[in-house]
Protein backbone atom coordinates (compact mmCIF):
# COMPACT_ATOMS: atom_id res chain seq x y z
CA UNK A 1 0.00 0.00 0.00
CA UNK A 2 1.67 3.51 -0.93
CA UNK A 3 1.70 6.17 1.41
CA UNK A 4 1.06 10.09 0.33
CA UNK A 5 3.99 12.20 1.43
CA UNK A 6 1.31 14.07 3.26
CA UNK A 7 0.05 11.38 5.10
CA UNK A 8 3.62 10.58 5.83
CA UNK A 9 4.06 14.57 7.21
CA UNK A 10 0.85 13.61 9.57
CA UNK A 11 2.34 10.77 11.19
CA UNK A 12 5.86 12.09 11.60
CA UNK A 13 3.91 15.34 13.07
CA UNK A 14 1.79 13.08 15.78
CA UNK A 15 4.99 10.93 16.37
CA UNK A 16 6.84 14.30 16.61
CA UNK A 17 4.04 15.83 19.66
CA UNK A 18 3.25 12.53 20.86
CA UNK A 19 7.15 12.16 21.95
CA UNK A 20 7.68 16.05 23.01
CA UNK A 21 4.41 15.26 25.59
CA UNK A 22 6.24 12.64 27.13
CA UNK A 23 9.10 14.37 27.50
CA UNK A 24 7.23 17.30 28.86
CA UNK A 25 5.63 15.10 31.31
CA UNK A 26 8.72 13.80 32.52
CA UNK A 27 10.18 17.04 32.87
CA UNK A 28 10.40 17.38 37.25
CA UNK A 29 11.12 20.91 38.41
CA UNK A 30 12.70 20.83 41.73
CA UNK A 31 12.75 24.12 43.33
CA UNK A 32 15.32 24.28 46.30
CA UNK A 33 14.30 27.03 48.88
CA UNK A 34 17.41 28.52 50.57
CA UNK A 35 18.32 31.29 52.45
CA UNK A 36 20.91 34.80 51.26
CA UNK A 37 23.89 34.74 49.32
CA UNK A 38 26.18 35.21 51.56
CA UNK A 39 25.13 32.47 54.13
CA UNK A 40 25.96 28.39 53.59
CA UNK A 41 22.36 27.69 52.74
CA UNK A 42 22.72 29.37 49.18
CA UNK A 43 26.18 27.33 48.10
CA UNK A 44 24.73 24.40 49.39
CA UNK A 45 21.30 24.43 47.39
CA UNK A 46 23.49 25.63 44.30
CA UNK A 47 25.05 22.12 44.81
CA UNK A 48 22.20 19.95 45.46
CA UNK A 49 20.61 21.55 42.01
CA UNK A 50 23.84 20.35 40.27
CA UNK A 51 23.76 17.63 41.78
CA UNK A 52 19.33 16.48 40.91
CA UNK A 53 20.20 18.06 37.32
CA UNK A 54 22.66 15.62 36.23
CA UNK A 55 21.06 12.87 38.32
CA UNK A 56 17.25 12.73 38.33
CA UNK A 57 16.43 11.85 34.70
CA UNK A 58 14.37 14.66 33.56
CA UNK A 59 15.24 16.99 36.83
CA UNK A 60 14.92 20.79 36.35
CA UNK A 61 16.45 22.16 39.52
CA UNK A 62 16.99 25.44 40.86
CA UNK A 63 18.22 27.42 44.15
CA UNK A 64 16.07 30.00 44.98
CA UNK A 65 17.46 33.01 47.21
CA UNK A 66 14.85 33.31 50.58
CA UNK A 67 14.61 35.00 53.60
CA UNK A 68 15.66 31.08 55.27
CA UNK A 69 13.85 28.91 57.48
CA UNK A 70 10.60 30.32 58.22
CA UNK A 71 9.54 31.34 55.21
CA UNK A 72 10.97 28.33 53.58
CA UNK A 73 8.62 25.92 55.09
CA UNK A 74 5.84 28.27 54.76
CA UNK A 75 6.70 28.01 51.21
CA UNK A 76 6.86 24.33 51.26
CA UNK A 77 3.61 24.07 52.64
CA UNK A 78 2.23 26.22 49.85
CA UNK A 79 3.43 23.80 47.53
CA UNK A 80 6.08 26.40 46.41
CA UNK A 81 9.04 24.66 46.16
CA UNK A 82 10.52 20.91 46.59
CA UNK A 83 13.15 20.82 49.07
CA UNK A 84 14.22 23.44 51.76
CA UNK A 85 17.10 23.93 54.62
CA UNK A 86 15.68 24.92 57.68
CA UNK A 87 16.76 25.04 61.24
CA UNK A 88 15.84 22.31 63.31
CA UNK A 89 13.81 24.63 65.87
CA UNK A 90 12.08 26.55 63.46
CA UNK A 91 11.20 22.95 61.75
CA UNK A 92 9.95 21.79 65.36
CA UNK A 93 8.05 25.37 65.34
CA UNK A 94 6.40 24.88 62.66
CA UNK A 95 5.17 21.39 62.66
CA UNK A 96 3.75 22.25 66.19
CA UNK A 97 2.44 25.80 64.77
CA UNK A 98 3.81 28.57 66.65
CA UNK A 99 2.60 31.90 66.05
CA UNK A 100 5.39 33.72 68.03
CA UNK A 101 7.99 31.93 65.54
CA UNK A 102 6.52 33.33 62.34
CA UNK A 103 3.65 29.93 62.08
CA UNK A 104 -0.16 30.56 62.86
CA UNK A 105 -1.16 27.47 61.88
CA UNK A 106 0.29 23.95 61.98
CA UNK A 107 2.34 23.37 58.65
CA UNK A 108 1.03 19.67 58.28
CA UNK A 109 2.51 18.72 54.75
CA UNK A 110 6.04 19.08 56.22
CA UNK A 111 8.15 16.09 55.55
CA UNK A 112 12.09 14.90 56.54
CA UNK A 113 14.47 14.50 53.87
CA UNK A 114 18.15 14.08 56.22
CA UNK A 115 19.85 16.22 58.53
CA UNK A 116 22.76 18.08 57.49
CA UNK A 117 24.80 20.05 59.58
CA UNK A 118 24.68 22.51 62.62
CA UNK A 119 24.36 26.00 62.63
CA UNK A 120 26.63 28.09 65.00
CA UNK A 121 25.23 30.73 66.62
CA UNK A 122 27.60 33.42 65.93
CA UNK A 123 27.62 37.01 67.41
CA UNK A 124 30.36 39.24 66.15
CA UNK A 125 31.32 42.64 67.08
CA UNK A 126 33.44 45.23 65.91
CA UNK A 127 36.59 45.60 68.50
CA UNK A 128 36.19 49.20 68.25
CA UNK A 129 32.74 48.71 69.90
CA UNK A 130 34.04 47.76 72.97
CA UNK A 131 31.31 44.80 73.09
CA UNK A 132 33.01 41.24 74.52
CA UNK A 133 30.21 40.07 76.53
CA UNK A 134 26.67 39.87 75.57
CA UNK A 135 25.47 41.90 78.59
CA UNK A 136 28.02 44.67 76.47
CA UNK A 137 25.06 44.54 74.04
CA UNK A 138 22.69 46.31 75.89
CA UNK A 139 22.79 50.36 74.09
CA UNK A 140 24.27 48.52 71.01
CA UNK A 141 23.28 48.84 67.34
CA UNK A 142 23.09 44.96 66.32
CA UNK A 143 21.63 43.04 63.29
CA UNK A 144 19.34 39.93 64.05
CA UNK A 145 18.76 38.73 60.97
CA UNK A 146 16.14 39.48 58.50
CA UNK A 147 12.93 39.39 60.29
CA UNK A 148 10.93 36.09 61.26
CA UNK A 149 14.16 34.05 59.94
CA UNK A 150 15.87 31.21 61.52
CA UNK A 151 18.60 33.22 62.48
CA UNK A 152 16.04 35.93 63.73
CA UNK A 153 14.53 33.76 65.78
CA UNK A 154 17.75 32.17 67.20
CA UNK A 155 18.33 35.74 68.44
CA UNK A 156 14.89 36.00 70.47
CA UNK A 157 15.99 33.04 72.18
CA UNK A 158 19.49 33.75 72.91
CA UNK A 159 18.63 37.55 74.22
CA UNK A 160 15.77 36.10 76.50
CA UNK A 161 17.74 33.61 77.68
CA UNK A 162 20.35 35.88 78.94
CA UNK A 163 18.08 38.24 80.12
CA UNK A 164 17.80 40.83 77.34
CA UNK A 165 15.52 42.25 74.86
CA UNK A 166 15.44 43.81 71.49
CA UNK A 167 14.43 47.31 74.00
CA UNK A 168 17.48 46.79 75.73
CA UNK A 169 19.61 47.81 72.30
CA UNK A 170 19.61 51.09 70.78
CA UNK A 171 19.44 49.96 67.25
CA UNK A 172 17.73 46.91 65.83
CA UNK A 173 18.20 45.99 62.21
CA UNK A 174 16.21 43.00 60.47
CA UNK A 175 18.81 42.13 57.58
CA UNK A 176 20.83 39.18 56.25
CA UNK A 177 24.47 38.37 57.23
CA UNK A 178 26.20 40.46 53.99
CA UNK A 179 24.10 43.61 54.72
CA UNK A 180 24.91 43.01 57.90
CA UNK A 181 28.69 43.18 57.45
CA UNK A 182 28.82 46.08 55.21
CA UNK A 183 27.39 48.40 57.65
CA UNK A 184 29.94 47.09 60.43
CA UNK A 185 32.64 47.74 58.25
CA UNK A 186 30.88 51.39 57.79
CA UNK A 187 30.11 52.17 61.29
CA UNK A 188 26.90 51.96 61.03
CA UNK A 189 26.57 49.13 62.95
CA UNK A 190 28.66 47.39 66.02
CA UNK A 191 27.67 43.67 65.57
CA UNK A 192 25.42 41.11 64.34
CA UNK A 193 23.86 37.71 65.36
CA UNK A 194 24.51 35.28 62.59
CA UNK A 195 23.64 31.89 62.66
CA UNK A 196 25.31 29.88 60.37
CA UNK A 197 27.51 27.24 59.58
CA UNK A 198 31.63 27.58 60.90
CA UNK A 199 33.25 29.74 58.09
CA UNK A 200 30.46 31.61 56.66
CA UNK A 201 31.60 33.84 54.39
CA UNK A 202 30.16 36.99 55.62
CA UNK A 203 31.99 36.21 58.54
CA UNK A 204 35.19 35.63 56.97
CA UNK A 205 35.21 38.61 54.87
CA UNK A 206 34.38 40.61 57.96
CA UNK A 207 37.11 39.41 59.47
CA UNK A 208 39.36 40.34 56.99
CA UNK A 209 38.15 43.92 56.64
CA UNK A 210 38.11 45.09 60.30
CA UNK A 211 39.36 43.95 64.00
CA UNK A 212 36.25 41.51 65.73
CA UNK A 213 35.41 40.25 68.53
CA UNK A 214 33.17 36.51 69.04
CA UNK A 215 31.25 37.35 71.52
CA UNK A 216 30.64 33.97 73.99
CA UNK A 217 27.74 32.24 74.53
CA UNK A 218 27.84 30.75 77.78
CA UNK A 219 26.53 27.30 78.24
CA UNK A 220 24.07 28.26 81.29
CA UNK A 221 22.52 30.94 78.85
CA UNK A 222 21.83 27.95 76.74
CA UNK A 223 20.39 25.71 79.07
CA UNK A 224 17.82 28.66 80.05
CA UNK A 225 16.73 28.60 75.97
CA UNK A 226 14.58 25.42 77.14
CA UNK A 227 15.24 24.14 73.65
CA UNK A 228 16.63 20.51 72.85
CA UNK A 229 17.66 21.73 69.69
CA UNK A 230 20.10 24.45 71.24
CA UNK A 231 23.46 22.37 72.56
CA UNK A 232 26.27 23.75 73.96
CA UNK A 233 29.24 24.13 71.75
CA UNK A 234 32.10 25.60 70.64
CA UNK A 235 33.69 27.97 67.49
CA UNK A 236 37.02 26.84 67.01
CA UNK A 237 40.18 28.68 67.33
CA UNK A 238 40.69 30.98 64.08
CA UNK A 239 37.55 29.68 62.14
CA UNK A 240 37.86 33.60 61.61
CA UNK A 241 41.23 35.85 60.99
CA UNK A 242 41.93 37.30 64.97
CA UNK A 243 39.76 34.64 66.59
CA UNK A 244 42.85 33.53 68.25
CA UNK A 245 40.85 30.97 71.24
CA UNK A 246 37.88 28.96 70.96
CA UNK A 247 34.74 30.35 72.00
CA UNK A 248 31.88 29.23 73.42
CA UNK A 249 28.17 28.87 71.56
CA UNK A 250 25.23 27.12 70.94
CA UNK A 251 24.89 24.97 67.83
CA UNK A 252 21.30 24.01 66.13
CA UNK A 253 20.97 21.54 63.75
CA UNK A 254 19.60 22.39 60.14
CA UNK A 255 17.51 19.53 58.48
CA UNK A 256 16.34 19.34 54.53
CA UNK A 257 12.98 19.43 54.98
CA UNK A 258 10.49 18.28 51.45
CA UNK A 259 6.26 18.07 51.70
CA UNK A 260 3.71 15.46 51.30
CA UNK A 261 3.22 16.33 47.76
CA UNK A 262 6.35 15.41 46.65
CA UNK A 263 5.97 11.92 44.93
CA UNK A 264 7.52 8.61 46.67
CA UNK A 265 10.33 8.25 43.97
CA UNK A 266 11.33 12.02 43.47
CA UNK A 267 11.59 12.14 47.51
CA UNK A 268 13.71 8.72 47.40
CA UNK A 269 15.95 10.13 44.37
CA UNK A 270 16.92 13.32 45.99
CA UNK A 271 17.97 11.68 48.89
CA UNK A 272 19.79 8.64 47.23
CA UNK A 273 21.59 11.24 44.51
CA UNK A 274 22.74 13.79 47.45
CA UNK A 275 24.53 11.13 49.18
CA UNK A 276 25.81 9.06 46.60
CA UNK A 277 27.56 12.83 45.41
CA UNK A 278 28.44 14.42 48.94
CA UNK A 279 31.94 15.54 47.29
CA UNK A 280 29.83 17.99 45.44
CA UNK A 281 28.39 19.40 48.40
CA UNK A 282 31.44 19.04 50.60
CA UNK A 283 33.08 21.37 47.90
CA UNK A 284 30.80 23.50 48.03
CA UNK A 285 31.08 25.26 51.47
CA UNK A 286 33.41 23.53 54.39
CA UNK A 287 30.16 23.43 57.21
CA UNK A 288 28.84 20.35 54.62
CA UNK A 289 31.44 18.51 55.09
CA UNK A 290 30.37 17.20 58.28
CA UNK A 291 26.86 15.82 56.44
CA UNK A 292 27.62 11.59 56.83
CA UNK A 293 24.47 9.10 55.92
CA UNK A 294 24.53 7.85 59.23
CA UNK A 295 23.24 11.30 60.96
CA UNK A 296 20.41 11.47 57.97
CA UNK A 297 17.41 10.83 60.64
CA UNK A 298 19.31 12.10 64.20
CA UNK A 299 16.67 14.36 65.80
CA UNK A 300 14.60 14.56 62.61
CA UNK A 301 11.20 16.70 63.91
CA UNK A 302 9.06 16.14 61.10
CA UNK A 303 7.74 12.42 59.98
CA UNK A 304 10.42 11.35 57.39
CA UNK A 305 8.94 11.37 53.81
CA UNK A 306 8.29 7.87 52.56
CA UNK A 307 10.24 8.23 49.42
CA UNK A 308 13.14 8.90 51.86
CA UNK A 309 12.54 6.38 54.37
CA UNK A 310 12.79 3.72 51.33
CA UNK A 311 16.29 4.91 50.70
CA UNK A 312 17.14 4.92 54.19
CA UNK A 313 15.73 1.06 54.53
CA UNK A 314 17.47 0.36 51.22
CA UNK A 315 21.15 1.08 52.34
CA UNK A 316 20.18 -0.48 56.27
CA UNK A 317 20.11 2.82 57.76
CA UNK A 318 16.89 1.89 58.97
CA UNK A 319 15.20 -1.76 59.65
Amino acid sequence: MQISRRAVLAISLGAALVTGAAVAQQTQFINILTGGQSGVYYPLGVALSQIYGKAIPGAKATAQVTKASAENLNLLQAGRGELALALGDAVSNAWKGEPEAGFPNKLDKLRGLSATYNNYIQIVASADSGIKTLADLKGKRVSVGAAKSGTELNARAIFKAAGLGYTDLSKVEYLPFGESVELIKNRQLDATLQSAGLGVASIRDLATSVKIVVVPVPADVIAKVGDAAYQASVIPANTYAGQTADVATAAIPNFLVTHAGVSDELAYQMAKSMYENLDTLYAAHNAAKVIKRENALHGMPVPVHPGAARYYKEVGLTK
